[in-house]
C-alpha cells in the first residue's frame, strides 16, 4: 500500500558567525564531535583545515565558514569548535563550525527556495524561519563540489540501440541542487538524450500536469529526494496518485547512503531509488523505465 511521505525534516542548526544560523538535514549527518587534532594536507584547497582521525577513519575537515565566504575559523578558535561528520555524494567528510545550536524538526513545505538574486555561489538550497529566527539551509553538495571537485567526469556508456530506445521518451529531471542538475544534464547531453528540467518539486508537478493535459505526458521522472517545498517523496506520491500522471516511471535519487531513504522511496510509489551520482546506474534505471513504458503501451 502506497502511503504519503512524512514531510518532517530533521535539521541540525549551527553557527558560522555570531548573527546567522545555518542548517543541514540530519540525514546527511553521521555524528558531531568536538574539534580534533588536525594533520595538514599538502596542496589541498585553502578551506581544508587538515585531516582528522575519527574512530579509526581519516577524513578531510573543511572550514565551512570560509567555504561559503564567511570569516575563516582561526587556530585559536579550534578548541571551541565542533566537527559535523557528513555522508554525502558517497563520501565521508567533516565540516568545522563555530557552534552547534540544536536539532529540530521542520516541514519541507516551510523551506522555500532562496531568492534568485543571490547568484550561483550562494551555497543555499533554501531558507526558513524557526522560532522567528531566519535559518539558511546549506547545499552541502555544492560546497563539496567547490572544495573537492570530482577528479574525473563520469559519462555513461550506451549502445546505439539503447539510445534509440530512450530518445523518444519524455524525461523530466528534478533537483534543487545546481551541482546535481549539472551532473544529470551533462550525462544525458553526452549521449544525446533530450530531457526537460525543473529546479523544485512544485514546478515539476505542474510541468507534468501541463504535459499530460496537452496529451504528451512525461514518461520517466528522475527526482532528488531532499528538496524544499515539495520533496521527492511527496512528488512521487502525487504522481502515483494521479491517474493522468501515474504512467510515469519514477526514479528517486539521493546523495545519502541510507537504506531508510531507499525503502521510503518505494513506499511512496517510486519504481527505483538510487544513491547518486553514478551515470551508468542512472542510464540503466532509465532503460528499465523504457521497458516499463513499452510494456504498459502493449495491447492487452
Amino acid at each position: 500500500m502506497k502511503t504519503k511521505a512524512n514531510q518532517s525534516q530533521g535539521m541540525l542548526l549551527f553557527r558560522l558567525s555570531a548573527n546567522q544560523t545555518f542548517a543541514i538535514g540530519t540525514l546527511k549527518v553521521r555524528e558531531i564531535v568536538p574539534s580534533q587534532p588536525l594533520t595538514e594536507i599538502p596542496f589541498s584547497h585553502p578551506t581544508i583545515l587538515g585531516a582528522a582521525s575519527i574512530r579509526g577513519t581519516t577524513i578531510s575537515v573543511i572550514d565551512m565558514a570560509a567555504a561559503i565566504g564567511y570569516r575563516p575559523i582561526t587556530p585559536e578558535e579550534f578548541k571551541d569548535c565542533y566537527i559535523i561528520i557528513t555522508d554525502c555524494r558517497r563520501k565521508v567528510i567533516g565540516f568545522m563550525v563555530r557552534g552547534i545550536e540544536r536539532i529540530c524538526e521542520c516541514s519541507w513545505r516551510d523551506i522555500v527556495p532562496p531568492p534568485n538574486n543571490l547568484g550561483r555561489n550562494a551555497f543555499l538550497t533554501g531558507v526558513t524561519r524557526i522560532d522567528e529566527q531566519l535559518v539558511q539551509f546549506l547545499d552541502v553538495e555544492l560546497i563539496m563540489s567547490a572544495v573537492e571537485p570530482d577528479a574525473k567526469v563520469q559519462y555513461p556508456v550506451l549502445t546505439d540501440i539503447q539510445r534509440e530506445i530512450l530518445k523518444p521518451l519524455k524525461i523530466l529531471l528534478v533537483d534543487d541542487s545546481g551541482v546535481a542538475r549539472r551532473q544529470l544534464s551533462d550525462a544525458l547531453d553526452y549521449i544525446n538524450i533530450p530531457y526537460f528540467i525543473a529546479t523544485n518539486g512544485n514546478d515539476a508537478l505542474q510541468m507534468m500536469r501541463n504535459a499530460a493535459n496537452a496529451g504528451s505526458p512525461i514518461d520517466i521522472l528522475v527526482s532528488d529526494i531532499e528538496m524544499p517545498g515539495l520533496d521527492g517523496y511527496e512528488l512521487a506520491f502525487e504522481v502515483h496518485d494521479d491517474v493522468k500522471l501515474s504512467g510515469a516511471y519514477i526514479i528517486l535519487h539521493t546523495s545519502l547512503s541510507s537504506d531508510i531513504c531507499l525503502e521510503r522511496a518505494k513506499q511512496v510509489g517510486a519504481h527505483q531509488a538510487l544513491t547518486k551520482f553514478e551515470a551508468n546506474e542512472l542510464i540503466q534505471a532509465m532503460l528499465k523505465g523504457a521497458e516499463h513504458h513499452s510494456a504498459i503501451m502493449q495491447p492487452a
